[in-house]
């Protein structure tokens, strides 16, 4: 808390000193002219397709909102690394030596990524962590509260129970890739709500996040301890609830428990409306990706007001402290809440959620 105080108060007083001229108008105003024009470029970096976020929501709004940030002067030069640590290196490479601007970086291995990030930094070109925090020296960090992410999927779990919950109720944990930081903060949020309420009786550290190897752990789970005997399953994702879905299924089950999820994908907003996946966690993609297409605009004009009023938190990695930071917030998204959060926001139509399959199940919980 006190970093973050200590941000702001920069921040104000930075704008006060503007205010009074004091602040030199070569670039650190955004009413100055700033130090390079709009005809930049951005690398963006997304660390792979298996959640279909990135391709979906992520790229195309950050493009969208650097082009208009830069009147379309601006470009972006764009790679997926598809859950490859070596290939995204390589392709951070690419744009190093293509001399971009400025590199916004979701990592596939935030800690095998750091000599990229090293190498970027020597070559003048600053790094804008995204999504996830990425080792080495990075000049900024934009992503959601991965704490609270955990949190709201284990709380959501406790208040689905209620008063009829023990701690004898097993649940299966299904975590992220262990290459992630974030998988480690969601882990970490959910224990911090559900450790000593239930039992967990498995967990797993799931490999690069794929639903595949989410339904092999979870059919693991199913042998060890009964499919009858789950009573729920955190599930740090809405890729990986879809394999835990496909392995109880396979097991005979039809009451499917509980199951958590995040990123409320398509498919999993469908599985709340069918009642197979009790909850996703939706996070703004619009507000995330924007806001780094601005810092990363902002960063490369040397417009270090908007900059730092865009980085007010301050985070720390296992190799740098205090680095600038924003953390977006989140909502939990269930079948009660479907219309007021992904529909009014845009990122689905009903006709993309109540399809003919699911169109019984839209209109049996008021979805129309």
């Amino acid at each position: 808390m006190r970093r973050i105080a200590i941000s702001v108060a920069a921040t104000s007083m930075s704008v006060m000193l503007a205010g009074c001229g004091v602040l030199n108008a070569a670039g650190s105003s955004d009413d100055a002219s700033p130090t390079r024009g709009n005809d930049l470029t951005v690398g963006l970096l997304l660390p792979e397709k298996a959640n279909t976020r990135y391709e979906t929501f992520d790229y195309p709004i950050f493009k969208k909102k650097v082009e208009s940030l830069t009147h379309d002067e601006g470009k972006v030069e764009y790679a997926n690394a598809e859950a490859d640590a070596d290939k995204q290196a390589s392709q951070m490479q690419e744009m190093i030596d293509s001399k971009v601007d400025v590199i916004v970086l979701d990592a596939v291995d935030a800690k095998a990524i750091a000599s990229s990030v090293e190498k970027a930094k020597e070559a003048g070109i600053p790094v804008i962590a995204y999504d996830r925090l990425a080792e080495g020296p990075i000049d900024a960090y934009i992503s959601f509260d991965n704490g609270l992410v955990g949190e709201v999927q284990g709380r959501s779990l406790l208040e689905y129970f209620g008063d009829d919950l023990s701690v004898t109720d097993k649940i299966v944990m299904m975590n992220g890739s262990p290459t992630d930081p974030n998988a480690k903060q969601f882990k970490a949020g959910a224990l911090s709500e559900l450790k000593g309420k239930v039992t967990i009786a498995k967990s797993f550290d799931t490999k690069d996040w794929k639903p595949e190897n989410a339904q092999a752990n979870m059919t693991e789970a199913i042998n060890a301890i009964g499919a009858g005997n789950i009573a729920a399953v955190y599930s740090a994702n809405d890729g990986m609830a879809g394999g835990i879905v496909q392995a109880l299924k396979a097991a005979g089950v039809t009451d499917l428990p509980p199951i958590t999820g995040q990123d409320a994908e398509l498919a999993a907003v469908q599985r709340i409306v069918a009642g197979e996946q009790y909850m996703s966690v939706y996070k703004s993609y619009p507000e995330e990706a924007e806001s780094a297409a601005e810092m990363a605009v902002a960063k490369v004009q040397s417009r270090d007001i908007k900059f730092d009023a865009l980085t007010r938190d301050r985070v720390d990695s296992p190799t740098h402290k205090d680095i600038p930071a924003q953390l977006v917030p989140v909502v939990a998204l269930t079948q009660d809440n479907i219309a007021d959060t992904v529909v009014a926001d845009g990122i689905y139509e009903l006709s993309d959620i109540c399809t003919a399959k699911y169109k019984a199940a839209c209109a049996e919980i008021g979805l129309k």
